[in-house]
């Protein structure tokens, strides 16, 4: 009788166990709902490096902290029996598999992939409070204007949505005080800074917008993380556009040669323009495929023309001189040697103040 009952006590402690399982390691099915409605979400993003500027793919890399609290008073414990004031969860596995309370998924719309998450933590304080700390390596796409280019200053955008959740679920609100450090670590440390550029502001501003998965849209708010960044101009000004400018004023040698001779004059001026068009490729390598002219491709073109119009001068020259008119060709080149670098120079600083005032400013 003994070895009858043993396999069915054995089944029955089996059921008792499952039974109770569900009870002991289940997740609170009210707790993937938001506390309130709305449920107050404070945002802010500390921006620790911007690690490349592709103009190209119009994109950037930078590596960010997340930070958001919120409060959740259905997490609020007894601070003297668990004895501390805070609960810690570090790491995916924690986050994941251990914490069972409710969190924003933020979203980063301009997004390219999934991006690298570092680190991850969240505390959960005896009140309610809850605060969530996340490291992300990202690329973002953002669109840029080139107008000015180099002279210009891009706008670069990370755009943070809680995914899936309106505003009458939850609302972002930015946090100031994490904005103040990034700003300072920002003057502080240079490495935020890159290679041929500066940060002269950060800002985080409320985002309002609409969005619809399916159904009628709903009203969405989020946190815009704005970096402006001023390009250094330095690179391009002393291997383009200066030794552009000398090129173009070496042409100008052949107004003092022999007004006869249109071999030499046009040999000179047709290898500065070959190395004009050459100059296009190598600007056109370094810049994306817009539909619009930047500066520096107004003043390649500019340069261009004058280049040719050097050809033509030459042409009149030797046409004017095997006509019998020397007199008259030796002036027109006595006039082109200070008309050609007055126009040029007034050309470039119109270029300059047109870029600036009218589709800059």
């Amino acid at each position: 009788m003994r070895s009858r009952c043993h396999p069915l006590l054995r089944a029955l402690l089996l059921w008792l166990l499952l039974l109770s399982a569900p009870t002991a390691f289940a997740i609170d099915a009210g707790m993937p709902n938001p506390p309130s409605s709305p449920t107050v979400v404070k945002v802010g993003v500390f921006v620790a490096d911007i690690i490349d500027l592709d103009e190209v793919q119009e994109s950037f890399q930078a590596e960010l902290i997340i930070l958001a609290e919120w409060e959740d008073p259905r997490l609020a414990f007894d601070a003297g029996a668990y004895g501390s004031d805070r609960k810690l969860f570090q790491g995916e596995f924690q986050f994941n598999e251990v914490f069972a309370g409710w969190w924003p998924s933020l979203l980063i719309l301009n997004e390219i992939g999934s991006g690298d998450v570092n680190g991850l933590q969240i505390e959960v304080f005896s009140d309610g409070r809850v605060r969530y700390k996340e490291q992300r390596n990202v690329t973002l796409e953002t669109p840029m204007e080139l107008w000015m280019f180099p002279f210009d200053t891009q706008l670069l955008e990370a755009l943070l949505i809680p995914f899936g959740d309106s505003s009458k679920d939850v609302r972002l609100e930015v946090d100031e005080r994490m904005l103040g450090a990034s700003e300072e670590y920002a003057t502080f440390r240079k490495k935020v800074n890159i290679a041929q550029w500066q940060m002269v502001n950060l800002d985080l501003i409320p985002l309002a917008s609409t969005n619809r998965y399916y159904g009628e849209k709903e009203a969405i708010s989020g946190v815009s993380l704005a970096i402006t960044m001023k390009r250094k101009p330095a690179h391009m000004i002393w291997k383009v556009i200066v030794p552009l400018v000398i090129l173009v004023s070496l042409m100008w040698a052949v107004f003092w040669m022999d007004i006869h001779d249109l071999s030499d004059r046009l040999n000179i001026c047709f290898i500065g323009i070959l190395t004009i068009v050459a100059y296009q490729f190598l600007i056109d390598g370094s810049m994306p495929h817009i539909s619009y002219f930047t500066f520096t491709d107004s003043i390649v073109l500019f340069s261009f023309v004058v280049m040719c119009l050097t050809v033509l001068e030459s042409l009149i020259v030797v046409s004017l001189s095997r006509r019998g008119r020397d007199a008259m060709a030796r002036q027109v080149d006595t006039t082109a040697k200070w008309l050609f670098p007055a126009v040029y120079l007034f050309g470039l600083i119109a270029v300059y103040l047109y870029y600036r005032l009218v589709i800059a400013g």
